[in-house]
């Protein structure tokens, strides 16, 4: 036996052994960390917030309260149009009646006017009739204080077809804004045509005219004595009928209606009636002629009267 002493081994302090899937590490990453670090940071945060609605909930959750609000106010208001629907309508029903009402007073205003001035007329004409002196039939009559009757003519005057629209010409330069259309200044020249062919007695769509009628225009519309007339306009004429018939064609007047007929298409017929009726005026201006002092008159030794013939 040798005299050697013996030493215990020596041991090692250094690192574990390797593991044995330390080969492995990536798949032990994704094992260990199986959540993503960001989901598990809003995970925490939410556990943190005491477990908060999602947004999309809440989108959710604010559209139907919005809806619920709408459908409130909608309703609120058809309730309050439903209980202040009876107050218009009666607000709206004495509206109608008020209107209604004075409707009636004025209809009423009218037939008094009309009544009262029917009254005046009639006292007119039996004044007129009672100081007529030995005249007073004829002064009547060509005063149109009484309704007359006899042979006559009848003239119908018309506007042309389609005068709604004007054209060239001279009328329209004259001021006229429809060529086709009849005019007062027309009728003027008409009724002034047949009173100097020899008309006893005229009237216009059965308005009286007397010495002292007016056929004027308002806009469009044509007047006699401030009454309107409605085309056709017919033309009465008391008188020989034949006789005026002709005199009035071969007249100035005459012709120049026939030249309205040739050049505007206004429509016009003229025939000869047995007996035609025309009413008394509606109104009368009496009228007394007086000399102007003795022995007083005009250098042809005539004393003057107030009267006339033609209408204007």
């Amino acid at each position: 036996m040798c005299g050697m002493s013996q030493q215990p081994p020596v041991r090692s302090t250094g690192s574990p052994p390797p593991r044995p899937d330390a080969s492995m590490s990536l798949l032990n990453n994704v094992i260990d960390h199986a959540l993503d670090d960001g989901y598990a940071e809003a995970t925490a945060r939410r556990a943190a917030e005491g477990g908060s609605v999602p947004k999309p909930l809440r989108a959710k959750l604010g559209l139907a309260a919005g809806l619920v609000l709408a459908a409130a106010v909608v309703t609120v208001g058809a309730a309050e149009a439903r209980v202040s629907a009876p107050v218009v309508a009666k607000e709206r029903q004495e509206l109608i009646d008020r209107i209604e009402g004075e409707n009636a007073s004025a209809d009423e205003l009218e037939q008094d006017v009309e009544r009262i001035r029917a009254e005046v007329g009639e006292r007119q004409r039996a004044a007129l009739e009672q100081h007529g002196g030995d005249q007073a039939e004829l002064v009547a009559l060509l005063s149109g204080a009484t309704p007359v009757h006899g042979p006559g003519v009848k003239l119908v005057v018309d506007d042309a077809k389609g005068s709604d629209s004007g054209g060239g010409g001279p009328r329209e330069s004259a001021g006229f804004s429809d060529t086709g259309r009849v005019r007062d200044r027309d009728m003027q020249r008409v009724v002034n045509g047949l009173w100097e062919s020899g008309a006893e007695a005229v009237s216009i769509n059965g308005q009286r005219l007397t010495s002292l009628s007016a056929i004027r225009a308002a806009g469009d519309a044509i007047l006699v004595d401030n009454r309107p007339l409605v085309p056709p306009y017919t033309v009465l004429a008391v008188g020989d009928g034949q006789r005026l018939a002709t005199t009035f064609q071969d007249s100035a007047d005459g012709q120049y209606l026939h030249a309205l007929v040739e050049n505007f298409g206004i429509r016009s017929s003229i025939s000869v009636e047995g007996e035609v009726r025309l009413p008394a005026a509606p109104s009368l201006i009496v009228r007394t002629a007086e000399p102007r002092g003795a022995g007083a008159a005009t250098p042809t030794g005539r004393a003057t009267a107030d009267k006339g013939k033609a209408t204007s």
